[in-house]
């Protein structure tokens, strides 16, 4: 299975969007591994799964605003509680010394990496 920094590069280098049942599963599957592992993640897991969050949660309320009805409703909670994970994964970074500059231009490199070429 692949890990879930390795599938969300692959998402945000896709030309398409997932359909709402795909962005569940990846939605729910995050949220299991954050439930069960948060507290053991390294600082490198740290910077992965914020990167994750951030991306989810991004595109959630993206969703939320285009959408109508009971899905718009589902993707704007999900970006609720992701937020507060993004909030948790900031502060520990805060924590370790990092700015909101570091972050920033981590991401920006993250956002630069190649969705892995085996996967479609």
């Amino acid at each position: 299975m692949l890990s879930l920094y390795d599938q969300i590069q692959v998402y945000l280098n896709m030309e398409e969007e997932i359909s709402f049942k795909e962005f569940n599963d990846y939605y729910k599957r995050l949220l299991d591994e954050l439930g069960q592992n948060h507290e053991t993640f390294d600082e490198e897991e740290v910077w992965k799964h914020l990167f994750v969050v951030e991306n989810v949660m991004s595109n959630a309320e993206g969703r939320a605003k285009q959408g109508k009805g009971a899905e718009a409703k589902k993707y704007a909670k999900m970006a609720q509680r992701l937020e507060l994970w993004a909030k948790n994964f900031g502060g520990r970074l805060a924590e370790a010394g990092y700015t909101e500059e570091d972050i920033n231009e981590r991401f920006n490199k993250m956002f630069e990496e190649e969705a892995p070429v085996n996967q479609s």
